[in-house]
């Protein structure tokens, strides 16, 4: 019974961790200068801007012409990284 228990509260303090993870994005740097440097229009989006909020599709993105893998515009009068694919913001220059 005891061996039981303590398989038991290994298995819980092993699946704590893995379930509590979350995926981190590291945006290279030549990304953020490249962002930083743009002067586009602010759009006005009425919520938070935080990561992993989706921007609805009427949000223009702009390419980076270097990485496609990134976009960004300015909400609120801040600067986001942005998946040009989903339109999810990755990160949130401050």
């Amino acid at each position: 019974m005891k061996a039981l228990m303590t398989a038991a509260i290994t298995g819980l303090l092993l699946a704590g961790p893995a379930s509590a993870q979350t995926t981190v994005v590291t945006v290279p740097g030549e990304v953020r200068t490249y962002i930083t440097e743009q002067e586009v229009p602010s759009v006005v989006y009425d919520g938070d801007i935080v990561v992993g909020t989706e921007l609805p599709s009427s949000v223009e993105i702009h390419t980076i012409p270097s990485n496609d893998a990134y976009g960004y515009t300015v909400v609120n009068k801040r600067r986001v990284i942005v998946d040009p694919h989903t339109h999810r913001v990755i990160e949130v220059i401050r």
